[in-house]
């Protein structure tokens, strides 16, 4: 099954110094039921986010989530609740390891689209290097066909 959705996303990113960053984008995307009663949602980045020509994947299985980009720029981050784990991020400018350490997760995501919210810490080289929130809501697409 997969579905055109609506996905709408609001992330915030608190650093130690300088006030928060924050974005909210609303994008087009599909919403794929795997074969293990996971969802996958993917959507192309935008101009807006700093991000075109990737292609967004984000996987949620249970407990599990796991954030894929694909494009011009190559990252994987996985997220579980009270783990930690360590990640490459490729930019430009180079490769970075970033360690991702999942305080909350909450989903409601099924057929029909639903909620995702992760609040968690980024670390380059141990260092807390800032604390994000991220919600996405999916919607399926009232008037794109299925």
């Amino acid at each position: 099954m997969t579905e055109n959705v609506i996905i709408s996303i609001r992330g915030k990113q608190l650093y130690a110094e300088g006030s928060p960053d924050e974005m909210e984008l609303v994008t087009s995307g599909t919403l794929k039921r795997d074969g293990k009663g996971g969802y996958t949602i993917s959507y192309q980045e935008s101009e807006l986010t700093g991000l075109e020509g990737t292609t967004t994947k984000v996987h949620v299985d249970g407990r599990r989530v796991t954030l894929l980009r694909e494009g011009s720029i190559n990252s994987q981050m996985v997220f579980e609740e009270g783990m930690r784990h360590l990640s490459m991020y490729e930019t430009p400018y180079g490769a970075l390891s970033i360690g991702v350490n999942t305080k909350r997760m909450r989903s409601t995501l099924g057929e029909s689209g639903g909620d995702l919210e992760i609040d968690y810490a980024i670390e380059i080289d141990n260092l807390l290097a800032g604390q994000n929130l991220f919600r996405m809501n999916v919607k399926k697409h009232p008037t794109l066909p299925q």
